[in-house]
């Protein structure tokens, strides 16, 4: 007798594959975000901190110290910001852009890529001493660029007229202005600046002064990366 044989039929593979599901994207976890700690910034430059007979890494370890006592487990990390003396603006915000803190670094860009996508304006490139007024370059004197960069600098501080003399010529130039050539120097530079002369603003009785202002773009040099305490 022959052996017997299974006669089953084999499976066949079906002729339309069945669906299966699209891939999706892990790139964001799900779940709810938890804070993981904090950054603090602290806008003291040096003077300010030997002026209160401190210097920066002894404030940097108090602070590190304090953490540790109230967190025994806390890992800290410090970093002194860099930057350029004449950054002008609040110490603050000088030292949240040189640790590339995200929210001032695209603030930072967005100005200097004002006046390239509006095409209009002033440009005040501190970096490369020059002033560009509706993307021309304007012929400020070496002594008007100074005059004006000494009031970018000072950014929201009324600059008297003796202040600018001491800061601005040596105690041995020849042609030390008085007071009142201070404000000639003022009104030369003014007329360079053209419809933008409102940048410098008079305080009556006491000075000039720079503020904020929208049509103004300042670019300073980069600054250099932090050291780690």
């Amino acid at each position: 007798m022959a052996p017997a044989t299974n006669t089953t039929p084999a499976a066949t593979p079906s002729a339309t594959p069945p669906a299966t599901p699209p891939p999706t994207s892990n790139a964001t976890p799900s779940g709810k975000n938890l804070a993981r700690g904090f950054a603090l910034y602290v806008g003291i430059d040096e003077a300010t901190a030997a002026a209160n007979g401190i210097d920066l890494a002894k404030i940097v370890e108090a602070l590190k110290n304090l953490t540790n006592q109230m967190v025994p487990d806390a890992q800290t990390y410090a970093a002194v910001a860099l930057a350029p003396e004449q950054a002008g603006g609040r110490d603050v915000d000088v030292v949240r852009l040189a640790l590339q803190e995200p929210s001032a670094v695209a603030r930072h860009r967005g100005d200097e890529s004002t006046s390239e996508k509006e095409g209009r304006g002033v440009t005040i490139d501190i970096s490369r001493k020059r002033i560009l007024i509706d993307d021309g370059t304007a012929a400020l004197t070496f002594k008007e660029f100074e005059l004006l960069q000494f009031l970018v600098v000072h950014k929201g501080i009324t600059v008297s007229r003796n202040e600018l003399i001491a800061a601005l010529w040596r105690a041995d130039d020849v042609d030390i202005p008085n007071e009142r050539t201070i404000d000639v120097h003022v009104r030369r530079l003014r007329s360079k600046l053209g419809r933008f002369e409102d940048i410098v603003r008079t305080v009556r009785g006491i000075g000039y002064r720079y503020d904020t202002h929208a049509d103004v773009t300042v670019l300073h040099a980069s600054a250099p990366s932090p050291d780690m305490f």
